[in-house]
């Protein structure tokens, strides 16, 4: 049994809204007043979902949680989408007893269509009615869309003598890369915290796991971490300890959730971990590990198991990174394949055969001296891949 955080109660529901026989609705509220935390999309083509949970947010960060709906996204639907996702908050809210304004949104799915608001007139009673009958196990189903399992993690932490848990759930399978991609993450947490705080808790975990993975280098319209924290554990972090204490378990689950999504890649078989160092700026690195996970090159090598070296020193020969070229080193796990911009000679095929057959290959490498370093998580690119996503919206 899952170790849920204390206060919060979970519910799913078959809406209808583009799939069928399966729930595509889900909700999450807490018992009593929460401090909300969010990161979104950076894409300038933001959805309703995204503006209207920005709006609330500018207003208070005290919320009671969150309602998800999967299939469609809500995204580029124009003001009518707004008012549409402003409804469907009003719909649940009074199903609640609560204000819209209690409720922080989120979609995924089709670009495009708006929603067919009879579906969440029909909806939002019965789900409010399952609210505590079904555990996060059926909530992160709900929110599915490609994804092929449900995506959790969870700890607990000793904070003041009391324990903290703290439970995180996500979607995503494709159009995933750093900057935010196509997914959506909610944790959920029964500790008391400063708003400000968690706010920039939130972003610094974000920044190292979700932002820290790419599938196919594309950013999508919806993309919405939300953390919450509700004080039920009776747990006040409000010192340096305390505070250093919960992040580590929050960034701790941020990255396990985005792991899972690099190994939940569309039709994905391998999941590269690229570790650059040596770079003069963290940017530079960072440059290099990008140009190398979104290589539709070194991706589609990963998958036929080739350790095809020369590919993965042409990205980072154009990511746009100041490097010496003599001083770049490369290697596929602990086997060192290319050093000081020189190739390494022996049978190295049949040293790296046992690697490459592995879903977990390490990339490392090492520009120079610097202290400027990288972790980026990336997927190979596989012929299903395209057959999920040359018919996606059928």
């Amino acid at each position: 049994m899952l170790p849920v955080p204390e206060g919060y109660k979970f519910a799913s529901f078959a809406a209808g809204f583009k799939y069928k026989n399966r729930d595509d609705l889900a909700l999450i509220v807490s018992d009593t007043p929460a401090v909300a935390a969010a990161v979104f999309t950076t894409n300038k083509f933001q959805a309703a979902p995204v503006l209207v949970g920005k709006s609330i947010l500018e207003e208070s960060r005290v919320v009671r949680g969150a309602v998800v709906n999967a299939g469609l996204a809500n995204a580029c639907t124009g003001e009518g989408g707004i008012a549409d996702c402003r409804e469907s908050l009003e719909l649940l809210a009074g199903s609640l007893g609560l204000s819209s304004r209690d409720l922080l949104p989120a979609s995924t799915g089709v670009i495009g269509p708006r929603f067919k608001m009879e579906k969440w007139k029909t909806a939002a009673p019965l789900v409010a009615e399952r609210l505590g009958e079904d555990d996060p196990v059926k909530a992160a189903r709900a929110i599915m869309t490609t994804d092929k399992f449900p995506k959790l993690a969870w700890g607990e932490v000793e904070i003041g003598g009391k324990t903290v848990r703290m439970l995180g759930m996500c979607k995503g399978a494709g159009m995933i890369s750093p900057d935010m991609a196509t997914l959506l993450g909610f944790v959920f947490c029964d500790a008391q915290v400063d708003g400000d705080w968690w706010q920039g808790a939130l972003r610094r975990s974000v920044d190292k796991s979700f932002n820290s993975v790419t599938v196919d280098g594309d950013t999508s319209t919806n993309d919405t971490i939300m953390a919450f924290a509700n004080g039920a554990s009776g747990a006040d972090v409000c010192d340096e300890p305390g505070r250093d204490a919960l992040e580590a378990l929050l960034l701790d689950i941020c990255q396990r959730l985005s792991y899972m999504i690099v190994q939940d890649a569309e039709g994905g078989t391998k999941v590269m971990t690229i570790t650059v160092s040596g770079a003069e700026s963290d940017r530079d690195a960072d440059l290099v590990a990008r140009a190398v996970g979104n290589s539709p090159l070194v991706k589609t090598a990963l998958f036929g198991e080739d350790p095809n070296w020369g590919r993965i020193v042409a990205a980072a020969g154009r990511s746009g990174a100041e490097f010496d070229p003599e001083q770049l080193t490369l290697g596929f796990g602990q086997v060192v394949v290319f050093e000081n911009g020189t190739p390494v000679e022996g049978d190295l095929d049949a040293l790296l055969d046992p690697i490459m057959r592995k879903q977990d290959v390490d990339i490392n490498i090492s520009l120079g001296s610097g202290s400027g370093s990288a972790v980026l998580r990336a997927s190979d690119l596989t012929k299903e891949y395209i057959s999920i996503n040359a018919d996606y919206r059928s």
